[in-house]
């Protein structure tokens, strides 16, 4: 028998969820919900959507679990806000970890984490709650990783690095060892870190510039 889940999310997130969990867990999607007042259809996925506000008089967290899916909006901040929240009321936060995950860290990973194929964790990473990391990520050994924060697909995490509460890291940015992202940080994609990032930094990769020589000139392609 798998365990009935309830998902908080509704868009594109959520779909995601609910097609990873049906086809590589013990879990069962039995329902959506949100807040009231972003329902915009009865059913989503085939299952009903109901009001979070509600939720517990349809699917009481005694005989169901919980897992928020949502983004990265506002920082991580709505997703965090929703994970106390069901906390709050009561329901056990599960973590999807892929089957086609390395992982190599005895498991020492949070609540509520959402993590997708291709990801290696080597030994003695730590990942907090309510962390999502997307497809093909490397954290490397003695990592920190704390809660709330988002890592986008293929970023490399060096060896015994921290990055802090709320960050978000984005596609192909690398991190070196030994350094210390601070609460709040966004590292853009492709982002080269040397060093430590202070809390609420913005750290931007340089853009592809257009060449001024048109394709029609290079040869051989």
């Amino acid at each position: 028998m798998k365990k009935p889940l309830v998902i908080f999310g509704s868009g594109d997130i959520a779909q995601l969820a609910h097609y990873y969990f049906c086809t590589d867990s013990d879990y069962e999607v039995i329902a959506f919900t949100v807040d009231a007042d972003y329902i915009k259809e009865s059913s989503f996925c085939g299952l009903p959507v109901v009001a979070f506000e509600e939720v517990t008089q349809h699917y009481p967290p005694e005989n169901n679990d919980f897992f928020v899916a949502l983004s990265y909006s506002k920082l991580n901040a709505v997703r965090k806000e929703k994970f106390l929240a069901a906390k709050e009321k009561g329901y056990k936060l599960v973590s999807f970890i892929s089957s086609h995950a390395t992982l190599l860290n005895n498991r020492q990973i949070g609540e509520n984490c959402f993590i997708f194929e291709d990801n290696t964790i080597q030994p003695f990473v730590r990942i907090g709650n309510n962390v999502t990391l997307w497809s093909g990520n490397h954290i490397g050994h003695h990592s920190v990783i704390k809660d709330h924060t988002f890592l986008a697909s293929h970023v490399v995490v060096s060896g015994g690095v921290e990055i802090g509460e709320q960050c978000f890291v984005g596609v192909n940015a690398t991190l070196r060892d030994h350094i210390k992202i601070g609460d709040r940080c966004v590292v853009g994609a492709g982002a080269l870190l040397l060093g430590d990032a202070e809390p609420e930094g913005v750290y931007m990769g340089t853009a592809t510039e257009r060449s001024k020589i048109p394709s029609k000139r290079l040869r051989g392609i």
